[in-house]
């Protein structure tokens, strides 16, 4: 995606486009989960992103020493834990619970980050949204909530150091150099026993559909992220990320023709009055500076 055409596709836009693949990943994930478990199928996401951006990106050596890896693998580590804490919570919980714990994250990232009254009425109409369509229900198990919380923790660094990341310039690079090294670290939980055992880890199938997983889940949107993250401050970052379960709504409509209750209709229509309250400031003044 060149210079020109990033800048003049809207950031909700882009964001929309990631939180497809991202389900449409997700859909794949569930064949996973009836072969290994949540964990393990995390870490198999996360090497599956991290071949395709290492052959794709090919980081110079400069990537590999100094701040620069250090910020990359704080990042991919953040990632990770992310992906695994979520994974966890939604085998123990239902996922509109799980999603809605989890959003504390970024609406805190926000809410830190946010100086004037637009941003905080933003904050607060996305965070109300994202609780209608969530249908937030907690009688779910502990440790579901305490996995979802983590997941929450993780999400608002990833949301810091992504910025980061982004600011410095080498995005990408550092991105792959990251989850390379997250994903080295992390290879000993694949061991970690799931309906089928380690046994599962040979089938070509269960690789396949893992790659499959890291690109349309992890890579499509966290490259996307990147774009936006350049352009955009972190409190509006995490805003934006509010129209993901908006859109995990939409495609529910549409591919399994599950229709939206009035408060989820309702929580649509705050998430997307949050995102155009904020994004009233425009993309080139929000950029200076930042790429």
């Amino acid at each position: 995606m060149t210079l020109s055409v990033r800048s003049r596709v809207p950031a909700p836009a882009l964001f929309v486009v990631g939180g497809l693949s991202m389900y449409v990943g997700a859909a794949l994930a569930v064949g996973l989960f009836d072969r290994l478990s949540p964990t393990a199928v995390a870490v198999l996401r996360l090497l599956g992103a991290a071949v395709v951006l290492l052959a794709w990106r090919r980081p110079g050596r400069a990537a590999w020493r100094g701040s620069r890896l250090v910020r990359a693998v704080a990042f991919g580590l953040a990632t990770a834990l992310m992906n695994i804490a979520f994974y966890e919570a939604i085998a123990r919980l239902p996922l509109g619970t799980a999603v809605a714990v989890e959003f504390c994250g970024p609406v805190a990232v926000a809410a830190v980050a946010s100086r004037r009254p637009r941003d905080v009425a933003a904050v607060l109409l996305a965070a109300t949204g994202v609780l209608l369509i969530a249908d937030v229900r907690w009688s779910g198990s502990p440790s579901g909530v305490l996995w979802a919380l983590a997941a929450a923790a993780m999400w608002a660094a990833y949301i810091v150091l992504g910025k980061r990341v982004a600011s410095g310039g080498n995005g990408l690079d550092d991105m792959a150099v990251g989850f390379v090294v997250a994903a080295v670290a992390l290879c000993p939980l694949l061991l970690v026993g799931g309906p089928d055992g380690v046994g599962a880890l040979a089938d070509p199938l269960v690789l396949l559909l893992a790659v499959g997983v890291g690109v349309l889940s992890s890579v499509v949107p966290y490259v996307l992220d990147q774009i936006v993250l350049r352009r955009v401050g972190q409190a509006r970052f995490a805003v934006l990320l509010a129209l993901l379960p908006a859109t995990a709504t939409v495609v529910g409509l549409i591919a399994l023709a599950q229709v939206p209750g009035l408060l989820e209709a309702v929580g649509i229509a705050a998430v997307i009055a949050a995102v155009a309250l904020r994004s009233k400031d425009g993309d080139v003044a929000e950029s200076v500076g930042r790429t």
